[in-house]
């Protein structure tokens, strides 16, 4: 009797070890489905990587704080990170493969807005979402794309009104990558410089990458500007700022505003090429205050706490606070309610109060401009009373005449948003 007991006692262990490891095995199974992917689509190699791979770690960090909380919906958020590899046409075909194959609910990425407008097409045919951390030129305005980085109006103009009425200047050349962003925001500055009273003395491009700058420092010494207004992105700084002080070109007597260059940039060039010269910004590492110093502690303690904070960053990480708390509102991720629940949030950013315009999608912020200190930090020499509205299509040429502006660069560069062939 005993040893027939004792058989079906191990019976039904065996039997109950079975469907516990059934159990272990569909809740492992339900913990990869019920998971919430989202896709980070950055660079981490090529000219941009400068860049780049420091916001796709403050994305990472932002998501492990919502985890940290309890996910999104009771979920959690699952990062794919893909490598757009400074390249436009890569960032379109990875945007569709994390769309397509991986099935995210929302894509947090792009710093060119060459990538941004490759990607454009590819998340509006899906009805997916886009949150782009990054400054840029404006002149779009799509119902797919939530735009954290400023507007002309909310970085690139006030820099220009800054320096004629601060530093007197009057004569500005105009230097740049030749992409998308620097011609339009050029195009844009022109406008506004000429209406100002101004001059622009000279407007020069290189290529994305490239570290052949002499003839952007030929135009320094051959036009004699008050300021340079610089729209280069990636490692061509170094080389132009390296070049520049090689030709005897100071920031004492020609003053450089930078619109690319935040705090990580900074820590690829010595003091000596660029202390004393200025950026145009909406947050700075520097900012005062206990939430900026909370983010800060955060980052450092995360990675490393001689790591520095920019501006795409701190965006990066309200993108992914935003897109939570819209998500939680509407009760889903889907993207058309997590966009009509976006416009209802006030957001305590690092930088300050934030919210999204509900007519353009685009961030109300404040402006800042810093100058450059010898420990390659930023010394906050101005900034607006009260968040700017954002405007992303400047008064000074209607709409559909910056639309025709940007078709023609796009045909005449063989339908990219960079030239091929730049000068």
């Amino acid at each position: 009797m005993l040893k027939g007991m004792t058989w079906v006692a191990l019976g039904v262990m065996l039997l109950a070890m079975l469907v516990g490891c059934d159990r272990e095995q569909s809740s492992s199974s339900t913990s990869r489905i019920d998971s919430i992917k989202v896709g980070v689509l950055h660079s981490r190699t090529g000219t941009l990587a400068i860049s780049e791979t420091a916001v796709i770690d403050a994305t990472i960090l932002a998501i492990e704080d919502i985890n940290e909380r309890g996910g999104v919906l009771g979920r959690p958020v699952q990062p794919i990170v893909v490598d757009g590899s400074s390249d436009e046409t890569v960032f379109a075909r990875m945007a569709g493969r994390l769309l397509d194959q991986d099935g995210v609910s929302v894509i947090f990425g792009c710093w060119t807005s060459a990538s941004r407008k490759a990607v454009q097409p590819i998340i509006e045919s899906r009805d997916g979402l886009l949150f782009y951390p990054v400054q840029y030129e404006g002149l779009e305005q799509s119902p797919n794309i939530v735009y954290l980085g400023s507007a002309p109006n909310q970085q690139i103009l006030p820099a220009v009104d800054w320096a004629i009425d601060t530093l007197g200047a009057r004569r500005f050349l105009l230097v740049g990558s030749d992409y998308v962003f620097p011609r339009a925001a050029n195009a844009i500055i022109a406008d506004h410089v000429a209406e100002r009273g101004g001059e622009i003395v000279g407007e020069a491009y290189v290529g994305l990458g490239s570290m052949t700058v002499d003839r952007l420092v030929d135009q320094v010494a051959e036009t004699q500007p008050d300021v340079i207004l610089n729209t280069i992105n990636g490692d061509t700084n170094i080389a132009f700022f390296q070049a520049l002080r090689d030709a005897g070109v100071t920031s004492t007597d020609i003053p450089t505003i930078s619109f690319s260059i935040g705090e990580p940039e900074l820590r690829s060039m010595s003091s000596s090429l660029v202390a004393g010269d200025y950026a145009a910004w909406n947050y700075f590492q520097s900012i005062p205050g206990p939430d900026n110093l909370a983010f800060v502690r955060k980052f450092g303690g995360r990675y490393h706490p001689r790591r520095v904070l920019s501006d795409p960053m701190q965006s990066a990480w309200n993108a992914v606070h935003l897109w939570a708390e819209a998500a939680e509102r509407a009760g889903s991720t889907n993207p058309r309610d997590v966009r009509a629940k976006l416009q209802e949030i006030r957001f305590q950013a690092p930088e300050g109060d934030i919210r999204i315009d509900e007519d353009n999608q685009h961030t109300w912020m404040k402006t800042r401009i810093g100058r450059i200190t010898p420990a390659r930090f930023f010394d906050i020499v101005w900034e607006s009373d009260e968040p700017v509205r954002p405007m992303p299509y400047p008064p000074s040429r209607t709409k559909e005449e910056w639309d025709t502006f940007l078709d023609d660069l796009h045909t005449s560069w063989g339908g990219r948003w960079s030239n091929p062939e730049p000068q």
